[in-house]
């Protein structure tokens, strides 16, 4: 039998908050041709590093400098501590890695073969696909790999936004804030271009053609971010119950240049106020770890833009991070697979 690891997938962040480290980190991610991908090297490399990234890179950096711990980005801290936790649960090796930055996925792959693996599990902390997350880390390993262990074994864990144990864990971990007094529950997921939605769907019939598309069932779906994260929302508020007037879906973090993902979770800010809900929760599912995007663009921006705008309370529920019904979910979905590896033998 072949020797089992996991490798464990998330974004990345810079090494540090300086602006040098913050543009280095931005040069990686936005040159990456499924985040941005416009046609031709040439003009995505002006446009990430002559445009873009030397005017994001001094705000991001501040940005970085609001949520940033002793131990360092709470993204790769948290992932470490969940590494780690589920390291203590099984008796494979466990492997963590990001697609910018560090530990990177190079390093993971050398450890693992070094450690005379034959098969791994890449398990994205992505629960939803996008072209621009969970396509990108999982293509990039399936690269690496190809260069530095062509013969390792590679599977990966699908794209799991309707587990039911995955949508228990969100539920589990949101209702001690459900169980406080408020007025709305605000979804807020990544946003990505609305060109990317038709890009991913292969049969070009389907996405933003066929009226309601997200909730009318097609095979296309199984590449459609929106349908993912809608089927996802729809899931959660059937388990915790909740009121359908009390609820909804906003994207954050857009680009300018073109169209993306409606409605805007930023627009949501300040028109949710003026509709009379005054107490505000709001949840990231689409994050799995807490990030720049959710402590820093919804805890602290988020909170100043709806209070501002006549809220009375805000509240972010944090990610499922390190949470033990968060390992139990990634402990089970291993175990599955060390059985499966069993069975096949």
């Amino acid at each position: 039998m072949l020797k089992g690891a996991v490798l464990l997938l998330n974004l990345g962040s810079p090494d540090s908050t300086s602006v040098a480290d913050v543009r280095r980190y931005l040069r990686e991610f936005l040159g990456d041709g499924r985040v941005i991908d416009k046609p031709g090297q040439p003009f995505r490399w002006l446009l990430v590093n002559g445009i873009i990234t030397p005017f994001r890179a001094p705000k991001s950096a501040h940005a970085y400098t609001k949520i940033w711990t002793p131990e360092g980005s709470p993204l790769v801290v948290t992932s470490k501590r969940t590494q780690v936790k589920l390291q203590a649960r099984i008796d494979l090796t466990v492997e963590l890695a990001m697609n910018y930055g560090k530990p990177s996925i190079p390093d993971a792959l050398q450890r693992i073969v070094a450690n005379g693996v034959g098969r791994l599990l890449l398990f994205p902390q992505y629960p939803h696909y996008a072209m621009s997350s969970w396509e990108t880390v999982v293509a990039k390993v399936r690269e690496e790999a190809a260069r530095i262990a062509p013969s390792l074994l590679i599977e990966t864990v699908q794209p799991y936004y309707m587990d039911e144990d995955y949508i228990s864990a969100l539920v589990e971990s949101a209702r001690p804030y459900l169980a406080k007094p408020h007025d709305h529950l605000l979804f807020s997921y990544h946003s990505i271009p609305v060109r990317h939605l038709t890009k991913a769907d292969s049969s070009h019939a389907h996405c933003q053609v066929v009226p309601d598309c997200c909730n009318v069932c097609s095979p296309t779906q199984s590449t459609c971010y929106k349908a993912q994260v809608t089927r996802t929302t729809q899931a959660f508020a059937r388990c915790a119950g909740l009121d359908p007037a009390k609820w909804s879906m906003s994207f954050q973090s857009r680009l300018a240049g073109e169209p993306w993902i409606t409605p805007y979770t930023d627009y949501e800010f300040e028109s949710l106020p003026k509709a009379g809900k005054k107490r505000l929760l709001v949840i990231t599912p689409a994050f799995v770890t807490d990030c720049l995007e959710t402590l820093e663009e919804i805890r602290v921006e988020g909170a100043k833009s709806y209070l501002a705008a006549g809220g009375d309370s805000f509240e972010h529920i944090p990610c499922l991070n390190d949470q033990p019904v968060w390992i139990d979910f990634l402990e089970n979905r291993v175990r599955q697979w060390q059985s499966g590896i069993k069975t096949a033998v």
